[in-house]
């Protein structure tokens, strides 16, 4: 393979690598967008009809659901990076 065709190749790879990654960004975003504002601030009222250890689950959600997800998604983001980072070959082990 001549040089400029394995710099074609390795950009086009690249490419493929940082879109996935902004798609699995975006789609932590919407779930953590979703969580805070639609079901800590859109959804409040009639989740709060429900409660949660004692609080309304809209209130819950505002307070603490968000926060939970937060984390959650920061896990999910590293073991799907991880996986990603092993299908393009630029995993760390």
């Amino acid at each position: 393979m001549s040089e400029p065709q394995r710099d074609t190749a390795l950009q086009s790879q690249r490419q493929e690598y940082w879109s996935k990654n902004l798609r699995i960004i975006f789609g932590c975003l919407v779930v953590w967008a979703f969580v805070s504002l639609g079901l800590g601030i859109l959804l409040a009222e009639p989740l709060n009809a429900l409660s949660l250890g004692g609080y309304p689950l809209g209130f819950w959600f505002a307070q603490q659901g968000s926060i939970y997800t937060f984390l959650v998604l920061i896990f999910f983001y590293a073991w799907r990076m991880n996986k990603l980072d092993k299908e393009f070959e630029v995993d760390e082990e």
